[in-house]
């Protein structure tokens, strides 16, 4: 079941609404004791419904849960769709200046703060959540990748693991590396990135800035799967294929 209500965020488009979508798992509706972990996705008009989403394809994540039936709560907040690169500014947690775009402000930590101090208490309180750090998950692709890479440094007490795919970790590359060396990550942070092999030639230096990445993460000795998908593209086809690889990797436990 999903459950679809509207949510303004003031300090970022004041009075505007936008959508938040949350996903409950059947057993949620047959055992009133049971909790669930959280995961928190980005772009939330993309994730569910076709007719949701900005080009008329989802991830599909409702159909993947419901086929695999994983006892999991997924709360997708819809983008900021302003035509002043809003959504851009919003998931940008630096920041920085691009030659076709003009200088965007970052507002990602305004945004950060809002889910974790106002949404996620909201959630809590309404859904039969489990709250702690090791059941809260987030994830997100393209801007949204980046930033579930950067709510996993900089939020690290309240995410415990990260599914960044296809992150846009193309700009502010230096600071993002920066923040992931100087960052308090605990070693049992779970962190599945990936990029496509089609896309890696969207941006200059790809591969270095990718890589770099990666390097900062491995010295952070955390919990990384990261992968260069074959073919890859940059579109909610191609990550809806990628969902087993980062749920497996969410959810995998080994005694």
């Amino acid at each position: 079941m999903i459950e679809k209500w509207p949510v303004t965020i003031p300090q970022l488009s004041g009075k505007k609404k936008r959508s938040v979508y949350v996903y409950l798992p059947e057993a949620a509706g047959k055992n009133p004791d049971v909790r669930f972990p959280v995961l928190y996705m980005f772009d939330g008009h993309n994730v569910f419904f076709d007719e949701d989403a900005t080009y008329g394809k989802s991830w599909g994540m409702r159909e993947y849960m419901e086929k695999t039936g994983i006892p999991m709560i997924i709360v997708a907040v819809e983008c900021n769709h302003g035509k002043h690169h809003d959504r851009l500014k919003e998931y940008a947690p630096f920041s920085f200046v691009d030659k076709r775009l003009g200088r965007i402000t970052g507002k990602g930590k305004i945004y950060m703060d809002w889910l974790v101090n106002t949404l996620k208490p909201v959630i809590d309180e309404t859904y039969p959540t489990m709250p702690e750090r090791e059941n809260t998950y987030i994830a997100g692709s393209s801007m949204g990748g980046l930033m579930s890479l950067y709510a996993a440094a900089a939020y690290n007490d309240v995410f415990s693991k990260a599914a960044c795919l296809s992150p846009s970790v193309w700009f502010a590359n230096k600071r993002l590396v920066d923040l992931i060396r100087n960052a308090d990550m605990a070693k049992d942070t779970v962190i599945y990135m990936d990029y496509g092999s089609r896309e890696m030639g969207n941006h200059d230096g790809m591969r270095i800035k990718y890589t770099k990445v990666v390097e900062a993460l491995m010295l952070k000795r955390v919990l990384l799967t990261s992968r260069i998908v074959p073919n890859g593209d940059h579109c909610e086809a191609c990550w809806e294929e990628q969902i087993p690889f980062f749920m497996n990797t969410l959810l995998y436990q080994r005694d």
